[in-house]
């Protein structure tokens, strides 16, 4: 009587193990994202006047950084190196004029979808925070969402960039 229990227990374990390797089996492969730095869209009154500047781009990398660190931790996603894009709109910082290029560049760095966030200024007090997600292979998006930051400073703009990838992206099946 006392094995019983022992040989239960064993049955038990050896079952546990089996249906956690099916689930690992039956888990996706992550998503090869290229996750380009954000950039700056500037409609306010001011930008013929006064041109981007080091805060302004320290906002946008903390924004960029906020992303790709959220991106990483969710296993959803496995972020492709995209320092090594040779494109001119890539290095100007340009990709949300080049009307989808970015999927080709994501294409040549072995990704399946690309990214792009845009944050767009629209007063000094008003901006937008915007992601884009494109297939690669056809060049579609396949996601597309924004916030509104009201009375923020720049400094807000890392806030919005979290609030989207945590709220829209990692929430939705995509």
């Amino acid at each position: 009587m006392r094995g019983i229990p022992l040989i239960l227990a064993s049955v038990m374990m050896a079952a546990g193990f089996q249906v956690a390797a099916a689930e690992q089996a039956a888990a996706p492969a992550p998503i090869r994202l290229a996750l380009f730095p954000f950039e700056l869209e500037d409609f306010s009154a001011a930008a013929a006047y006064i041109p981007p500047d080091d805060i302004d781009r320290e906002q946008l990398r903390l924004s960029t950084d906020e992303a790709r660190r959220l991106i990483a931790e969710s296993g959803r996603y496995k972020l492709v190196d995209v320092g090594a894009a040779d494109d001119e709109a890539a290095k100007a910082g340009k990709l949300h004029d080049c009307n989808g290029c970015e999927a080709k560049i994501a294409a040549g760095l072995d990704a399946d979808q690309s990214m792009i966030g845009i944050v767009t200024r629209i007063s000094r007090t008003d901006y937008a925070v915007t992601y884009k997600i494109r297939d690669v292979r056809s060049g579609a998006l396949v996601d597309v969402e924004q916030t509104d930051l009201r009375a923020g400073a720049n400094s807000a703009w890392s806030r919005g960039a979290r609030w989207l990838i945590q709220r829209r992206l990692l929430e939705s099946a995509n």
